[in-house]
């Protein structure tokens, strides 16, 4: 399977729908004039598979023995990853059970093992670290996360505060240029999603 590259994740995701322009409400409430929404991949097998094949190539020289997907928009990713690989999957819960197990980290592991982080987009960071609590505190030692795209806004930065390493497999200004390059999407787009970016 050949790497895929920036320009071509840009024209990928552009074509599923998964880079969008106008007003985008973001969780923290601000409006963002560009909206990434990778949970359109699982439509999209042959496109997950690839994108899944390229966070393991930014990922060769790591070692860890789990993938931990984060919910939601993570663990398809991480599940593609996992089957890819070979490598076991786990992922923290949302909230713990409140019957059976009562786990908040599902899967195999022991105490020790080192797991990858993994989910779609990273913003400011914050709701990477809030999935990482639990799996450090089940024993699992984290240092690295990879995502898709990396919207340069903070986030890489959080998590090197927090002792953890970011990789991605397009950073947004990598995108949003190769979009432009390409004549998918129009200067005055891409202008006012760099200013949004930088602001």
């Amino acid at each position: 399977m050949s790497a895929l590259t920036a320009a071509e994740l840009a024209s990928e995701l552009h074509r599923i729908g998964a880079i969008r322009f106008g007003d985008f409400v973001l969780k923290d409430g601000r409006h963002s004039p560009f909206y990434v929404d990778l949970r359109l991949l699982i439509a999209h097998p042959p496109l997950l598979r690839r994108v899944a094949a390229a966070m393991l190539e930014r990922t060769q020289d790591l070692a860890y023995d789990c993938i931990a997907g984060i919910p939601y928009a993570g663990l398809p990713l991480a599940v593609a990853m996992s089957l890819e690989s070979g490598r076991p999957l786990i992922y923290p819960r949302k909230e713990a059970k409140t019957y059976g197990t009562k786990k908040l980290v599902e899967g195999v592991f022991k105490d020790g093992d080192r797991a990858l982080v993994v989910d779609d987009v990273i913003t400011t960071g914050g709701a990477k670290l809030e999935a990482i609590t639990p799996l450090q505190e089940a024993g699992l030692v984290v240092s690295d996360v990879v995502v898709v795209v990396d919207r340069e806004q903070s986030g890489a930065a959080s998590l090197a505060a927090a002792g953890l390493a970011l990789r991605s497999v397009g950073r947004i200004s990598e995108l949003l240029a190769a979009l432009q390059n390409s004549g998918t999407v129009p200067a005055a787009d891409v202008a006012r999603a760099v200013a949004f970016i930088q602001s």
